[in-house]
């Protein structure tokens, strides 16, 4: 029993070992002058920057990739994708200097769409994002093609990334409910839930341009709406005027109280 004890706790001590040594091991970090480069030509919400804010952003996206794996599951990955996560990342936190992600330790990227049981292929596949629970708690899994597809069109409405970190900054509060409590001050809340069940309505009727999937619930309304106000800031602010000053005032404060 003694002997079958000591194997058990060896066997332990290794598990522990691996998963700690996993966690902090170094990842490839794509070199300051790339990442400037990915982001000048492909990240809308950078070039808009000036040039401090835009050292900030670098900043940010740098130290985001160094306390992140970003891993490739049956598919390579490179500089591009590293960046575009990152960035996704930053951009609704940008806004909240001291702000950082606590629940992410591991972003996998699988090759396209996937099923909600992580398949690759056969049908069913329509996940494009995903933030992990249980076993696969502070972990996200994205598309590597509808990473890309966000960032490289910039016509599109879609941002699965920012997305998934929106819902992350959701969850923050400890509920997944639409109601970001991190980043929305008390006195928006009420007019918040009010705007957003009214546009839920607008959606189940027909009435909306917004992705019908931001009807499915309160937190999957607050995710959609979020990519249509960073990619197409825009086309939102003269489609739905009310519901982009509300959404600037929870992820841009400062802009949009003038300041």
């Amino acid at each position: 029993m003694a002997v079958f004890l000591f194997i058990v706790a060896v066997i332990t001590v290794v598990i522990f070992l691996f998963f700690a040594f996993r966690k902090v091991r170094p990842e490839k970090v794509p070199d300051i002058p790339v990442q400037k480069t990915i982001l000048q030509q492909y990240v809308r919400f950078y070039r808009q920057l000036d040039a401090d804010r835009k050292s900030i952003f670098e900043d940010r996206v740098n130290r985001f990739l160094l306390k992140t794996r970003i891993t490739g599951v049956k598919t390579e990955i490179d500089d591009m994708d590293r960046v575009f996560v990152a960035a996704a990342a930053i951009i609704p936190i940008f806004a909240f200097r001291d702000w950082e992600y606590r629940n992410i330790h591991e972003v996998l990227l699988y090759p396209d769409a996937f099923t909600r049981n992580f398949r690759i292929e056969g049908a069913g596949r329509d996940t494009l994002g995903m933030v992990g629970n249980g076993p696969m708690q502070n972990m996200m899994i994205l598309s590597r093609k509808d990473l890309r597809d966000g960032f490289l069109f910039e016509g599109n409405d879609s941002n699965p990334a920012i997305h998934e970190f929106v819902h992350l900054i959701d969850k923050t509060d400890g509920a997944t409910d639409g109601l970001p409590e991190i980043l929305l001050h008390h006195s928006y809340a009420l007019p918040w839930i009010h705007r957003m069940n009214e546009e839920i309505q607008k959606i189940h009727a027909g009435q909306s341009d917004i992705n019908p999937y931001g009807a499915s619930n309160e937190a999957e309304f607050l995710a959609v709406v979020a990519e249509y106000f960073f990619n197409q800031p825009e086309k939102m602010s003269q489609r739905h005027p009310e519901l982009y000053n509300m959404l600037k005032s929870i992820f841009l404060p400062a802009e949009s109280s003038g300041h």
